[in-house]
């Protein structure tokens, strides 16, 4: 028997775990290598002969997604299979074409075709795209299940930059767990909340066995979703967040719409700071999208540290990385608590930044006068204190810190600083009591 001969396309994270749960074990298939796209130094790797199975005694190769158009013919690539998430249809469809250029068919795989079967309840948190809330909507829901007195396990979307065989299955349930696990900045953002509200957090590569490690520690397990992916577990309640500040995206983007679809619950967040048109637009797009599922408003309201830090300042500000990267976002909590709090100027830090941080604005030339915290390892956290710190010499007076973790424990910051955060705050009904139902009832 020929077997058929599939390359999946990527990004460290859905790409492993659509081959473990549907090719790893399959003879009638020969997965011939990955790609890897959106994040950086995830390529020339390879997915090691620990994880891959039987089938794969030397493990699979990954290439940069840049090289498909070589990688189809030379390993006589039958079919591609796209496995990441938070791109426009649009450039879904450039990547079709570009496959079926080179000579292989497209596929998507069914988003059912991927979920794990829980032995617990579990409740879904996914969005329509990175930065609708999806963190804060997280930490609202964990609240209620632990005072109705249930223990939650939180399994958060992957994110596998490093040693992927180390990685298989991660447990975090301290500050120590963090360390010990060189975790990036982008990993402490989404750990570090549910850690310091006392959840343990588990994430890594190989969420079959994941799911089996959280399943005895909990009653319910929380899918704490990432990048607007799909669950990669069966969840009821299903809840999708989406973002007026995008409006039209909820539609537009791969997998949000499907998030969207699924959806026993969406939540339009941020309606206290998008424009009204905006909200509208974005609330006739779900319910004709999805009719079915309750329909929440939310705002996100920021909470300053200090404020007084802010006022009358050059004030530069540190957002979220992906949410300005692949989200599209041009501005976040920092700018807009800034600009709240009366600074005399957002400054632009382009003309101090340095290394992987000065790549990241030629890579995204959409970013607005704010510096993302890039740190998917340790050459971008350097270049980020490095950028700070010019910055500060060149006339930068304080920093509005909007990420979710306290970047002042990571990167040396010269000059006074403040942290911004954000909250989930349900507004009248139906609300999250409405959406978890039977589960707050023990």
């Amino acid at each position: 028997m020929t077997r058929k001969r599939i390359l999946i396309l990527g990004a460290a994270g859905r790409d492993f775990h659509n081959f473990n749960v549907v090719f790893r074990d399959d003879p009638a298939v020969e997965v011939v290598a990955f790609t890897a796209q959106q994040i950086p130094h995830i390529a020339d790797r390879s997915y090691p002969p620990e994880l891959a199975g039987d089938l794969y005694p030397d493990g699979i190769p990954i290439f940069p997604e840049d090289e498909l158009e070589r990688l189809i013919p030379e390993l006589q690539v039958d079919a591609c299979v796209m496995a990441y998430s938070d791109v426009s249809h649009l450039a879904v469809m450039h990547l079709a074409s570009r496959v079926n250029a080179a000579g292989a068919d497209f596929q998507l795989l069914g988003a059912r075709r991927t979920m794990l079967r829980s032995s617990r309840p579990v409740v879904a948190v996914c969005a329509s795209r990175t930065g609708a809330g999806k963190s804060q909507t997280s930490r609202a829901v964990v609240r209620l299940l632990r005072e109705a007195g249930h223990r939650v396990a939180v399994v958060r979307h992957p994110m596998p930059y490093g040693d992927l065989a180390a990685q298989a299955v991660q447990r975090f349930a301290s500050e120590d767990d963090l360390q010990r696990h060189k975790v990036t900045i982008e990993e402490r953002e989404e750990y570090e909340p549910h850690i310091a509200a006392g959840s343990v957090v588990f994430a890594g590569v190989d969420y079959e066995a994941i799911l089996r490690q959280a399943e005895p520690e909990a009653d319910v397990i929380l899918w704490d979703g990432g990048n607007n992916d799909t669950s990669f577990f069966v969840a009821d309640p299903y809840i999708t967040v989406v973002d007026p500040h995008r409006p039209g995206h909820e539609l537009a983007y791969f997998p949000g719409e499907t998030n969207v679809r699924l959806a026993t619950a969406i939540i339009l967040n941020k309606v206290d700071t998008a424009e009204p048109e905006d909200v509208l637009e974005v609330r006739a797009n779900v319910r004709s999208t999805n009719p079915r599922a309750l329909l929440l408003e939310a705002a996100s309201p920021l909470f300053v540290d200090d404020s007084a830090v802010l006022r009358g300042k050059r004030v530069l500000a540190v957002e979220d990385g992906p949410t300005l990267t692949h989200g599209e976002m041009s501005y976040g909590a920092a700018t807009i608590a800034a600009r709240k709090a009366g600074a005399a100027e957002l400054v632009d830090p382009r003309p101090f930044a340095v290394g992987e941080i000065e790549e990241t604005f030629r890579r995204y030339p959409g970013i607005g006068a704010l510096l993302p915290a890039m740190g998917y390892g340790e050459d971008q956290i350097r270049d980020l204190e490095k950028t700070i710190q010019r910055a500060a010499k060149g006339g930068v007076e304080t920093v509005a810190i909007g990420t979710p973790i306290d970047l002042q424990r990571l990167v040396r910051i010269p000059i006074p600083s403040t942290r911004v955060r954000y909250e989930l705050q349900i507004l009248g009904k139906p609300d999250l009591r409405d959406v978890l139902g039977p589960l707050l009832r023990r």
